[in-house]
């Protein structure tokens, strides 16, 4: 269960429709990062009752209107019946096992040069078709493929492999996310290339998906103009996990009021690291810095992979056949060399 938004994987299915092997979600954390609280230019008159305060709750005069907030304390969220301990113990349960389960897929990844992103964003942001977009400027060049998260049918898988990609569906019943061992039993299913790329499109939430590692490289967070350009505000903990920003349809910015500049500005206010990147899937603006951007990164993982088995065929190599300088040679053939060549 999550204990952010109490969603439960027992309906979870890999594969898609007709698919038996049921996967139970877990759940589980990415890293700490600290609750950004927007700055305000305004006083706050606070007042929690101390019974309130355990359970999450608080509730104050927010520039002259009362606010009822349900995020203080430690766990930053409330659960009726459940104190902060209680969420806070059950949380760390949840995110230390999914932790475990991201951190192997992380170096399973690793281990075979494999690029792999985490996709997130609200519903509608036009994810499926920027990945449509994307694989279909990559055919022929790179080996990928894509895991698609959703609470059920199979259409955006369908939309991938319709690109000639290979695509498994994970739905996840009343899940709102992907954890890192629904993706672990994917990585099993999937024939991966060495030296590939892995897109794994997230259920579309801004919530819960932000805080499960998957065992990805990178979450990407993808925000679209038709919806407001104070969701990274709202929404803080997902643009902080982001390493990236795709500002998508901005094709559609003649139809809008939509504030780029204050949008790019809120993302940074909360990550000051985010990289952005504004694209359109339909006229192809920024899908070139998109494709290179995801170039950049394939080229990291194929040199960390190639350094690693450097250094595991040099581990490897016995004593006897590494190059030595005479006077350091082993005692039997010092002798041998002292006597001249054998003839």
């Amino acid at each position: 269960m999550c204990t952010v938004c109490g969603c439960g994987g027992a309906g979870a299915s890999i594969g898609g429709a007709g698919w038996s092997k049921a996967a139970r979600a877990k759940g589980g954390a990415t890293r700490a990062w600290k609750t950004v609280t927007p700055a305000h230019d305004h006083e706050h008159s606070h007042g929690p009752a101390p019974e309130a305060a355990a359970a999450g709750e608080d509730t104050h005069l927010h520039a002259g209107h009362r606010h009822l907030h349900f995020g203080v304390g430690p766990a930053h969220a409330h659960a009726p019946g459940l104190t902060q301990s209680q969420m806070v113990k059950i949380e760390r349960d949840i995110l230390g096992k999914n932790d475990a389960s991201a951190e192997a897929n992380r170096k399973w990844l690793a281990a075979r040069g494999i690029f792999a992103l985490n996709l997130v964003s609200s519903p509608g942001s036009g994810k499926t078709a920027l990945l449509v977009r994307t694989l279909t400027e990559l055919a022929g060049r790179v080996p990928a493929a894509v895991i698609e998260g959703d609470q059920q049918t199979e259409f955006d898988a369908e939309r991938i492999r319709a690109t000639g990609v290979p695509a498994l569906q994970i739905n996840t019943g009343k899940g709102c996310h992907l954890d890192a061992d629904m993706v672990a039993r994917s990585l099993a299913q999937l024939e991966l290339a060495d030296d590939s790329l892995l897109l794994i499109e997230n259920v579309g939430n801004l919530v819960c998906p932000a805080a499960f590692d998957l065992g990805e490289a990178h979450k990407v967070a993808i925000l679209s103009v038709t919806e407001g350009e104070d969701k990274p505000l709202k929404y803080p903990d997902m643009f902080a996990a982001a390493a990236l920003m795709l500002l998508n349809k901005v094709d559609l910015l003649p139809h809008l009021t939509f504030d780029v500049e204050r949008a790019i500005g809120y993302a940074r206010r909360v990550n000051p690291a985010i990289e952005v990147i504004r694209t359109s899937s339909t006229s192809g603006e920024g899908i070139d810095e998109w494709l290179a951007w995801l170039e950049r990164g394939m080229a990291k993982a194929r040199g960390a992979r190639a350094a690693a088995m450097q250094r595991d065929l040099s581990a490897r190599k016995p004593d006897a056949v590494r190059a030595e300088p005479v006077d350091a040679l082993p005692a039997p053939l010092d002798e041998l060399a002292a006597n001249g060549p054998v003839r």
